[in-house]
């Protein structure tokens, strides 16, 4: 980690800092910077590894072996600390905070003791399953439906684009209950992976490799014990969910462009051309100016956001401003570094040709970058 000045910002207190020099020291000696053909395998061995060396704590909430409340500038920390290493590691330590964060924020005592230690160990792999093939962005065009019969509630439908679908041992799976129209009529449940009329539809390969899925659900009984929150309150739950991990997408945004300044600032430095380095170009030197203030700028929007929700106020709209300015940046960021290296930079497997294929799904999920701006302009319209 070359820069670390950011660490002593006011946003952070001490803890936070030890947190982020002591993981960038484990990930150095654990996490590769590239991952293997077999990326389910690869990404189950790194959650056993995350959660084995007690970094998986920070991704839950609610005691039993987790955290004892969300820190939400400590999630951002450790998913910008492991970003810079690995894409991957990064994404396996959100999707277990992501998958499991309905139960930490709104689980009952016996949803949470059963699965949150799991989850924490790396024993368990969690996924959020909220996302449809026509209802992604639009949250209440959701048709994946849940009646009632009994004791248990009946899940039909398919879920796609899910993180973790097909490694998952759990899903938090949210359906429409009819309570209310629109977004007020869904509820959440947890389904576990093997449970009859549960399915693997397919799965979905990216440019980005992870694993990714979309789900079918026909006639899949879950017991109502298995419901989180009460019925019809399942968008709010999503939507309290995301609100932490929001945040934290711009934390690894934030972690992708400071890698791609660090081999930048290499290349450029050690790269001659013309009798001299490329740093010794206006050209190069305006262009590295650019990107250490694009990243600084980003990084004290995601630490105000982050801090503003730990001081329990709401950051409806500086989450939004986090991540669209964060993601969008480190694009830029990301193609910059690339564009120094020249033709190296395009070259497969290259530090900056991966990071250009590991940014750019973060300007879209969890809200993509237009949908940012709808909520910023929305929230300054109502104030």
């Amino acid at each position: 980690m070359s820069d670390r000045n950011y660490l002593d910002w006011p946003f952070l207190e001490p803890r936070h800092k030890e947190l982020a020099l002591a993981l960038d020291d484990w990930a150095s000696q654990n996490v590769p910077h590239a991952h293997g053909k077999d990326v389910d395998a690869d990404c189950r061995a790194l959650v056993k590894s995350l959660g084995a060396a007690g970094w998986l704590r920070h991704a839950v909430g609610g005691g039993h072996g987790a955290a004892p409340a969300i820190d939400t500038r400590a999630i951002c920390l450790v998913r910008e600390t492991l970003a810079r290493h690995s894409g991957l590691a990064d994404f396996a330590f959100a999707m277990q905070g992501l998958g499991s964060g309905a139960i930490s924020l709104q689980g009952t005592a016996g949803q949470k003791q059963r699965y949150l230690p799991q989850v924490a160990s790396g024993e368990s792999i969690a996924a959020f399953a909220l996302s449809e093939p026509e209802a992604g962005s639009d949250v209440a065009a959701m048709q994946c439906s849940a009646h009632i019969e009994g004791d248990h509630a009946v899940l039909n439908g398919e879920k796609t684009w899910i993180s973790n679908g097909g490694i998952a041992d759990f899903y938090v799976v949210f359906a429409r209950t009819g309570e209310a129209p629109g977004a007020r009529g869904i509820s959440a449940f947890i389904v576990d992976a093997g449970t009859p009329g549960f399915e693997i539809a397919e799965r979905i390969e990216v440019i980005a490799p992870h694993p990714l899925a979309r789900l079918r659900f026909s006639d899949c009984r879950v017991p109502l014990s298995q419901r989180i929150g009460e019925a019809g309150e399942g968008f709010k739950v999503a939507m309290r969910t995301l609100d932490v991990f929001r945040t934290s997408v711009a934390a690894a945004a934030l972690g992708f462009a400071r890698r791609a300044l660090d081999e930048a600032l290499q290349r450029a430095t050690t790269r001659r051309m013309f009798n001299q380095v490329l740093a010794d170009f206006q050209l190069t030197q305006a262009k590295l100016a650019q990107m250490a203030t694009t990243i600084d700028g980003a990084a004290l929007l995601v630490y105000r956001a982050a801090w503003q929700r730990d001081q329990g106020r709401s950051v409806t709209r500086e989450a939004a401003m986090a991540k669209l300015t964060a993601t969008e940046g480190a694009q830029q960021v990301i193609d910059a570094a690339v564009q120094l290296f020249g033709g190296l930079g395009v070259v497969s497997g290259q530090p900056v040709e991966t990071l250009y294929r590991d940014i750019r799904a973060l300007r879209i999920y969890e809200g993509a970058s237009e949908v940012q701006q709808l909520i910023i302009a929305r929230e300054l319209l109502k104030d």
